[in-house]
This record gives structure tokens, sequence and C-alpha cells, in this order.
């Protein structure tokens, strides 16, 4: 598709280059141009006096009456399921809930018969398994090929997969192959009730707004979904589901070759933590983390962050909570320091409990907070860690 500009129409009034939300239209020589930002959402069209302005092509319309079916990617490592794997089978078994439709988990890997048992006993009608040796260390090539490959055989109408490490880097290869859209790092996936479309919610405009995206006439319909956005599978009793051994004809070759690896030392998790103590710009400088780093030992707690910390350099990336970090969902959330701004609120926002430290006592992290404590951080986190010392013996 493209919009053309018929030149002996306009009349240069500019309202198309106001209109436009993603900066789309430049000024020249007195006449708007098209520039490659534009995402055919029409508003120039709309508000042109003139009607000046014209789409030409038309989104190429599949028939896609031939897919059936709610698939997830069912992440494992060294022979484990990884927990995000049943949270995505939640999320699908709600979806099975509005279209009726079989749930299908997607294994890959060397040796893992022993994992389908687990997803069956938490709800899942069928898993597909796909055991060769080529597949036992993840490399994004062969991961891609035989997901590809998978999909064209079966035709689900939905595919799934976690916004982790590893879904990020080969989900988007699996959606090219197939020729259908992919919506990354969703925070929300449910099924509209009227037309039975997927409707994938996640951040926008550095997580100002939220756009909720639909893919009409394309199938699968395909998005990852971000970790701890959902509860995980509770198991269920009298199950009737299945396990496939699934033959695949692809050549699960790859340009990249592995040479060796080397565990991480000293790498936060903090997704798999049960208790973080967070801090923000109101630690003022990054030697402040320590005092938090004493706290978090006392409790064995990791230790997070705000992005105008990791901004400032006062601890790495990894140790990010929020929209452009990681989402969380431990059982305790201490907030030392942070504002709450919108953008952490939505990575931290479903912890089970979350306590708050903050001199200002309008700052938004007050509203999430089940506990406010209004205050200087410098006096309440030592009056703290003096007291489990005191505790300990």
């Amino acid at each position: 598709m493209i919009i053309r500009l018929l030149k002996e129409r306009c009349t240069g009034c500019g309202k198309c280059v106001e209109v436009c939300p993603f900066a789309a239209i430049d000024w020249k020589d007195n006449l708007p141009v098209i520039n490659e930002n534009c995402r055919f959402c029409r508003k120039c069209l709309q508000v042109c006096p003139e009607k000046a302005l014209v789409m030409e092509g038309q989104e190429v319309k599949r028939d896609t009456s031939g897919y059936r079916g709610i698939w997830f990617f069912a992440e494992q490592r060294h022979g484990r399921l990884a927990s995000v794997s049943y949270e995505l089978l939640q999320a699908c078994l709600e979806m099975k809930a509005v279209l009726g439709e079989e749930v299908s988990g997607v294994i890959l890997g060397y040796r893992i018969e022993h994992l389908a048992g687990s997803l069956i006993s938490r709800g899942c009608d069928r898993v597909y398994m796909v055991d060769r040796p080529e597949l036992e260390i993840f490399l994004e090539e062969p991961y891609a090929l035989a997901l590809t490959e998978l999909v064209r055989q079966h035709r689900p109408g939905i595919v799934l997969a976690s916004a982790t490490m590893m879904g990020r880097s080969f989900i988007p290869s699996v959606a090219a192959r197939l020729g259908t859209g992919l919506t990354a790092d969703c925070t929300q996936l449910h099924i509209d009730p009227e037309s039975k479309l997927l409707v994938q919610t996640r951040p926008t405009f550095g997580g100002n707004l939220m756009a909720q995206i639909i893919c009409r006439y394309h199938r699968p319909q395909m998005a990852t979904l971000r970790p701890k956005m959902v509860e995980e599978a509770k198991p269920v009793d009298n199950l009737q589901g299945c396990a496939v051994k699934s033959d695949i004809s692809a050549e699960l070759s790859s340009l990249v070759k592995l040479l060796t690896q080397k565990k991480a030392e000293n790498l936060v998790d903090l997704q798999e933590a049960e208790i973080i103590i967070s801090g923000g710009r109101g630690l003022g400088e990054g030697k402040n983390f320590q005092l938090l780093r004493e706290l978090a030992d006392l409790l064995g707690a990791a230790v997070g962050a705000s992005r105008a910390a990791v901004d400032a350099g006062w601890i790495p990336y990894p140790h990010q909570v929020g929209q452009t970090g990681r989402t969380v969902k431990p059982k305790i959330y201490l907030a030392c320091g942070i504002s709450g701004a919108i953008q952490h609120l939505a990575g931290m926002r479903t912890s089970d409990f979350i306590i708050a430290i903050n001199k200002d006592p309008e700052a938004p992290i007050f509203k999430v907070a089940h506990l406010g404590l209004v205050g200087d951080l410098f006096q309440i986190v030592p009056a703290l860690i003096r007291k489990l010392k005191e505790i300990r013996g």
C-alpha cells in the first residue's frame, strides 16, 4: 500500500502534517511528502478537505478458514520446563474458554519425552514434541525451522511464545517464514468475543499508550507475552491429553556453530526472585545502592532498579524493572526512592505485596503500594537493617 498525493488538488493547507501521529509527513516545496514513518493510519486522508491524498493498493486477504487451534511454545532448559511455559498454558486455557478450540504445546529439544506429562496434567490437550540431537542446545535457526514446519503441517490459528531471550530471538524468524504478523512483548492477550480474533495488547510511544493489535487477514496469529503477566496453570484431574512425537523433514542446520558454553556468574534473575528491593532516583548516587544490597543480603532478596537509576549508570541494565526492563512478580517488592512512573509500574504492579518508601506523599508509587512509608529512605532503610541484625543476633 502507498499514500499518493494528487498535486493538482493540494492547496497546501498543512492539515495532514498537523494530524499525523507518526511524524510521517514532511513539507517540501509547499507540498506534503509521505516518508518511511507512515503506518497507514489514514488520518491524513480523513482530514484533507480537497481529498488530495489517496490510498493505492490493497491488503492481501488470505483464506483463514482452515486454521484452528491454540498453540504455545513450551520453553525448556536443560531438560526442565521453564515457568513461562505454564504461564502461556494458562493464557491459552483462558482463550479456549472463548474459542472452544484445542490447546497444544510444542516442545523442542533432545530426550524430552518426560516433559509432556507436566503440561498435560495442567490442562494441555496435546503436546507436540520434536526430539532431535540438533535441538539439544538452543540455536535460533534450527528451532525456527522446526517450529515453522510443525505450523505448516497442522495450521493452528494462534501461536504464542514467551518474550524471553529464547522467544524474542527465534519467534520473529518463524513469523517471517510463515508470512504472518507478530506482536512482540505483549502485556495482555485475549479473544474478542465478537470477532473471535486475538487481541494483542502492548505498550507503545515509550509506554505512554497501550496499543491493541489484531491480525485480521493472516494466520497464524502470533505474539510473544511478557513473563509474569499471567499466573501459572495449576494441576487438574481427569485429563485426556496426549503427547505426539512429531517427525519433520527439515534439515536442522545452523550457520552458527556453538564452540563452548560457560555459566554466567553472579547473574541477577529478577523474574525468579521472591523478594526484590529496588532503588530509584531518590538514592541520589550509585554508591548508595550498597545500602540496598546490605538489606537484600539480610532478606535473601534480589536488587532491582528503576530506569532512571540505570540510565544514570548507577547499576547495570539486568537490574532494571519496568516497561523497558524486566517484568517481575515477587512475593514482596520494596521500592526505595522510586516515584512510580507508569513505565516502572507496568513491570512490578502485579507483585503480591508492594512496599514503597518515598519522601513525597503524592508519589504515584503509593497508589499501587499495599504499604507506604512517607519518609527519608536514608533513615528508614538503615533502621530496617539494624532491626534485622538484632533479630538475627
